[in-house]
């Protein structure tokens, strides 16, 4: 029995910050070993936004190696980076064709980033589920990992899977979301309101994954909590909640475990403890990451694999996608 099909993207938009790690990153490998698995760098979505060449360029290639890093292994799963396979981009305009304007208009995250991007409202921005739908159908994925925030777009790829396959017979497996054990919802250091982010205006409000040990310890313990001094997970409590979640994710310890380890102690002793679990729970992870980048024919030989292998897999769809709608084909 072949085992289900999972394909996760991230965007090259900067290093995952520590709430990006502990809510989903840390459960790719064991993703990995239960699933059929494709990952792949979002590098088409991310010019959305405009994007510096050179930087992005050294964003998608590090991006690519943090997911090596993370144990993913080339050899298991396809690992690619998305502007190196163009059927997405094919797909994903056939698919616009399917897509109906007020389905699009619609997405609350074109609404979000037009309101946050006034002065870049383009068609990319507005057209961005039909080439997340174009991503997932390619490789007939039964699952994908999805949050809060790219939940709506998983329901308009099932909605544009459903009314292809109404109009033209089985083609699109139509896909579920799939709930995985994950971290706890990681919030800011600053207003733990929202969650963590590396937009976030202030930069002591989030931990990138990269970060090093001392700039780690002081945005921990630079951390909001309260006046009570009492570590305990309650309402009203919310930057307490948010570092005793950190912390659990990190030792694995229940909050019961962690309010006792720290009772009749101040948050002192308690951000203290914390900012040293982070520090051991993502060094492992930089030093694999600064082994792979110092090797780039290794990544390149990957990178290369990887989109040879999803071009491979991603065609099969898109020819017989492109024979029900009727273009004009050769004879292999």
């Amino acid at each position: 029995m072949e085992n289900k099909k999972v394909l996760s993207m991230i965007q090259p938009s900067g290093l995952p910050t520590l709430g990006n790690y502990l809510g989903a990153l840390k459960n790719w490998s064991n993703v990995a070993a239960e699933y059929d698995c494709a990952f792949a760098v979002a590098d088409l979505h991310a010019i959305t936004v405009r994007q510096d060449p050179q930087k992005f360029k050294k964003q998608i290639f590090d991006m690519y190696s943090l997911l090596l890093a993370l144990g993913l292994k080339p050899e298991k799963n396809i690992i690619f980076v998305q502007s190196q396979v163009p059927t997405h981009a094919q797909l994903a305009w056939i698919l616009d064709c399917y897509t109906q304007f007020g389905e699009m208009s619609r997405m609350t995250q074109f609404k979000d980033k037009s309101k946050a991007h006034p002065e870049n409202i383009n068609v990319g921005l507005f057209a961005y589920p039909a080439l997340m739908a174009a991503d997932i159908l390619l490789y007939q994925a039964d699952y994908v990992p999805v949050g809060a925030d790219q939940k709506q777009h998983l329901e308009i790829t099932r909605d544009i899977a459903e009314r292809f396959n109404g109009l033209y017979g089985d083609t699109f497996t139509v896909p579920e979301p799939l709930i995985v054990e994950t971290g706890a919802r990681i919030m800011s250091l600053q207003d733990p309101t929202k969650k963590m982010s590396k937009s976030d205006p202030n930069p002591k409000g989030y931990i990138s994954i990269f970060d090093g040990k001392d700039i780690i310890a002081k945005r921990i313990k630079s951390a909001v909590t309260d006046s009570e001094a009492c570590v305990r997970f309650a309402e009203g409590k919310d930057g307490v909640n948010n570092l005793m979640s950190i912390y659990s994710c990190c030792t694995g310890k229940t909050n019961e475990e962690i309010e006792a380890e720290f009772a009749g102690q101040g948050y002192g002793i308690f951000k203290q403890a914390v900012a040293d679990a982070v520090i051991e729970e993502l060094g492992p992870l930089q030093d694999e990451f600064a082994r792979i980048t110092a090797d780039r024919a290794y990544v390149e030989d990957c990178m290369k694999q990887g989109a040879d292998t999803a071009y491979r897999i991603s065609s099969r769809t898109l020819a017989k996608v492109m024979k029900k709608v009727g273009y004009y084909q050769f004879k292999k």
